[in-house]
């Protein structure tokens, strides 16, 4: 069995940032398929062995059982010493961008990503809320990146890895990626990076089984 099991799905921003974070770590990793669309994460079984909130990611390494994935990230830099901040200047920036991605970047993508490509409820008034929210999100980090590499300067750590978890299925979201040129190079940088794999390579459970 590999150090670092990952229970994931496909389909999650949240699990694909760690997965990419154990992957460029060259962790010894798995990744274990959660069947998130027929009900795993809300039984019993799974709330009671894996995690209490009814959600992925999951890292299970030997008995420590991890949850929520800017806790994870932080652990891994611990762990692996890479993609953190250097000093504690840089690890709040971390902290911040990452924080930043959890309320308006993928808080809102995730969800808008879910009701247009995964679930297909059409247009509703909350698809054009959500839809405005990561316009204003995706504008806050295209002006970041024209005089920034990364996140938090020149060099990519987990903030990066949390602000990307939903961008690379981009053209699931309905939006139109076009006025963001900055961010697109910012995705490219990453995706430069040793090691990258998009997440439906990382992770099982795509295509879904009713998908055509």
């Amino acid at each position: 069995m590999a150090e670092f099991v990952l229970h994931c799905m496909a389909q999650s921003g949240h699990s694909y940032k760690v997965a990419l974070m154990l992957e460029l770590c060259g962790a010894d990793w798995e990744p274990k398929w959660v069947d998130f669309f027929n009900g795993e994460t809300r039984t019993e079984e799974f709330r009671t062995t894996l995690n209490e909130m009814g959600e992925v990611p999951v890292l299970v390494e030997g008995s420590n059982v991890l949850t929520q994935s800017g806790v994870i990230l932080d652990y891994l830099t611990e762990k692996f010493g890479k993609f953190g901040g250097d000093t504690a200047e840089e690890r709040r920036e971390v902290l911040r961008w990452t924080i930043f991605d959890n309320q308006k970047v993928s808080g809102m993508i995730g969800p808008l990503r879910f009701l247009r490509a995964l679930i297909k409820t059409g247009e509703t008034e909350v698809t054009g809320w959500l839809d405005g929210r990561v316009k204003s999100a995706l504008a806050i980090l295209n002006n970041h990146f024209e005089h920034n590499a990364f996140a938090i300067g020149s060099k990519p750590t987990t903030a990066d890895f949390s602000l990307c978890g939903y961008l690379y299925v981009r053209d699931e979201t309905g939006i139109d990626f076009a006025p963001y040129p900055n961010v697109i190079a910012w995705l490219d940088r990453i995706k430069a990076l040793p090691g990258w794999k998009h997440p439906y390579d990382l992770m099982p459970g795509h295509p879904l089984p009713d998908a055509k």
